[in-house]
C-alpha cells in the first residue's frame, strides 16, 4: 500500500511540474554539457611512425578539439546548442581555424515545426545546414540512474550515422597498363571491386544510448538528439559521449534563442560531401608536394 501511495505521489508531482512548465510563458532553462570524443590518432599520421613524445603532443593538441563544453538553452519548443566560450589563461590559444572547421557550430532545434538548423563555418565560408528533424525510433527501458539530483531513464536507438567517416577515401581507377590481361582474373577483380564498393556505400549505423529525466518534461536534448518525454542529460553515440554537468531552470537573465539565417543553405549530406571533397583535395596536394621532393 505504501509503495502504491509513493508511486501515486511521484506521478502527481510530475503532472504538476508538467502543467507548470506548459503554463509558464517565459519558461527557459540552460543545461551545461561536456562532450568527449575518442579517435584513432593513426588516421592523422599518414602512416608515419611517431615517437611516444610526438604521440603525446598530438593527443594534447587533439584534446582541445575532441573535449569541449556546450550550453543547451531551451524553452518549450526551441533550443540552441552551442559551444561554451571559455576564455583561456595567459599563453592559451583560442580555437584554430582547423578545429573550428571540424567542430559542430551552433545547432538550433524547433520541436514544434521539426526544424533543425546548424550554423557552420568551414575554412572561412559560412554554411547553414538545414533539414527537417527526423524522429528517432527510441526503445524505452525501465533502467534508471541518478545524474545530479535528477532521476533518469534509459532509452536506446539505432540510426544511420550523419558523421563523416574519415577512414574512407575515394578510390582511384587502374590505368590500362595495370589492368589484368587474363579474363578470369578480370572477372574476379571486378567482383571484388563491386563487393568493396557496395560495402563502402552501405550506410554506417550508430548505436545510441540516452538517459532522460521526466522531471524536466520537454523533448529536447544536446546536439541533434530529441524526442524523449524528458530532457536528455546523457547520450552516447558511436565514439562520442555527452554528459550534463549543470542545469539552471528559469534563469533571471533570459537568453534570446535566435534562428540562424546567414550562410549557404545545404543539407547534412551535401555538407559532408563538400568536406570530403575538400579533404581529398588536401590529401592530393600533400601527395604531389611529397612527390616533388
Amino acid at each position: 500500500m505504501k509503495t502504491v501511495i509513493t508511486n501515486y505521489t511521484i506521478l502527481i508531482l510530475a503532472l504538476l511540474l508538467s502543467v507548470n512548465l506548459s503554463n509558464a510563458q517565459d519558461f527557459q532553462g540552460k543545461a551545461y554539457y561536456a562532450s568527449k570524443t575518442t579517435m584513432d590518432m593513426s588516421r592523422f599520421t599518414g602512416g608515419r611512425q611517431m615517437t611516444e613524445q610526438q604521440k603525446k603532443d598530438m593527443k594534447e593538441r587533439m584534446r582541445k578539439w575532441l573535449e569541449r563544453t556546450y550550453i543547451l538553452t531551451f524553452n518549450k519548443e526551441e533550443s540552441m546548442y552551442k559551444e561554451d566560450e571559455v576564455l583561456e589563461g595567459p599563453g592559451g590559444r583560442g580555437p584554430s581555424m582547423w578545429g573550428s572547421s571540424f567542430s559542430p557550430g551552433p545547432q538550433y532545434k524547433n520541436v514544434k515545426t521539426k526544424t533543425f538548423i546548424q550554423d557552420q563555418e568551414f575554412f572561412g565560408k559560412k554554411f547553414l545546414i538545414k533539414e527537417e528533424m527526423q524522429p528517432i525510433e527510441w526503445v524505452m527501458g525501465t533502467e534508471t540512474k541518478q545524474i545530479g539530483k535528477y532521476t533518469c531513464f534509459k532509452a536506446t536507438a539505432t540510426r544511420v550515422s550523419t558523421e563523416i567517416n574519415w577512414s574512407r577515401r575515394r578510390g582511384r581507377g587502374n590505368s590500362e597498363a595495370e589492368k589484368p590481361k587474363d579474363s578470369t582474373k578480370t572477372e574476379v577483380t571486378n567482383t571484388e571491386n563491386k563487393t568493396t564498393k557496395e560495402n563502402s556505400e552501405a550506410p554506417e549505423m550508430v548505436e545510441i544510448v540516452a538517459w532522460y529525466t521526466p522531471m524536466i518534461p520537454i523533448n529536447q536534448g544536446p546536439a541533434d538528439f530529441w524526442g524523449l518525454p524528458g530532457l536528455i542529460l546523457e547520450v552516447s553515440a558511436g565514439n562520442t559521449t555527452i554528459l550534463c554537468s549543470k542545469i539552471i531552470m528559469n534563469p533571471e537573465e533570459k537568453t534570446e534563442i535566435d534562428v540562424p539565417t546567414k550562410g549557404e543553405v545545404v543539407t547534412k549530406k551535401e555538407y559532408n560531401e563538400i568536406i570530403t571533397e575538400k579533404m581529398q583535395q588536401m590529401r592530393d596536394s600533400r601527395g604531389r608536394s611529397r612527390g616533388r621532393r
